[in-house]
């Protein structure tokens, strides 16, 4: 049995979607953030050492990552590849628009998405007054400089590169876009209908019946929020 170790409004939401996809039967075991930090409970820590989500274990195997965790999972249960491309050829226009998408969505996408939530969290934060009019400077400054154009450069990227396929890896949904789900879905919330590509594949995916299966079974989530 596959157990998921499931983190309300995280990433592991990706997982249970992914076995729903599969048809695959697995169990949850569920964790809440902490109200005030949002930071993952302790617990987690006995599960994995950095104490994240998501977790799966997999026959004695502790698997950590959703990339890897994807990955795995289709290597083993997707013989029919209805979610991931061949093996051969390896040099297919469709492998390696998969294996790339898998792994800009943490590796790129995310990094600046998560840098907006943080500087934005910061001006809002509780501080003594003497110090909130420097700490919305900074705040402001790395935003308007740095943070800001990065986002609207990887927010354009994504809106272009859906221009040219529906999907992620190409004419067909595969696990590449429930990887890229995360970032999509949470910038989507930020830019609501500015990217209006990006809206619509929110809309498909939220479509699918297994996005649907694994929402009612893992609970609603709000990212970045």
């Amino acid at each position: 049995m596959i157990t998921v170790h499931h983190l309300n409004n995280s990433r592991s939401q990706r997982v249970l979607w992914l076995l729903e996809e599969l048809e695959l039967p697995y169990r949850i075991v569920r964790y809440q953030r902490d109200p005030k930090t949002l930071l993952a409970p302790a617990e987690l820590r006995a599960v994995h050492p950095l104490g994240k989500s998501p977790v799966v274990e997999l026959d004695g195997q502790v698997l950590a990552e959703s990339a890897a965790i994807i990955e795995t999972l289709c290597e083993r249960y997707d013989g029919e590849h209805r979610l991931s491309p061949p093996l051969q050829p390896l040099d297919g226009e469709e492998r390696r628009r998969y294996r790339y998408w898998m792994h800009y969505a943490e590796g790129s996408a995310m990094p600046p998405l998560l840098l907006s939530l943080v500087f934005a969290r910061l001006k809002s934060a509780p501080m003594p007054f003497f110090v909130k009019p420097v700490a919305r400077g900074i705040a402001d400054k790395a935003l308007s400089a740095f943070v800001g154009p990065q986002l609207a450069l990887h927010l354009g990227y994504i809106e272009s590169e859906l221009g040219r396929h529906e999907w992620f890896a190409g004419e067909r949904f595969t696990a590449a876009d429930i990887q890229m789900s995360f970032p999509v879905e949470a910038a989507a919330a930020r830019a609501g209908g500015e990217r209006p590509r990006m809206q619509a594949f929110v809309e498909r995916i939220r479509a699918r019946p297994a996005y649907q299966r694994a929402l009612e079974k893992g609970g609603p989530y709000s990212l970045l929020s």
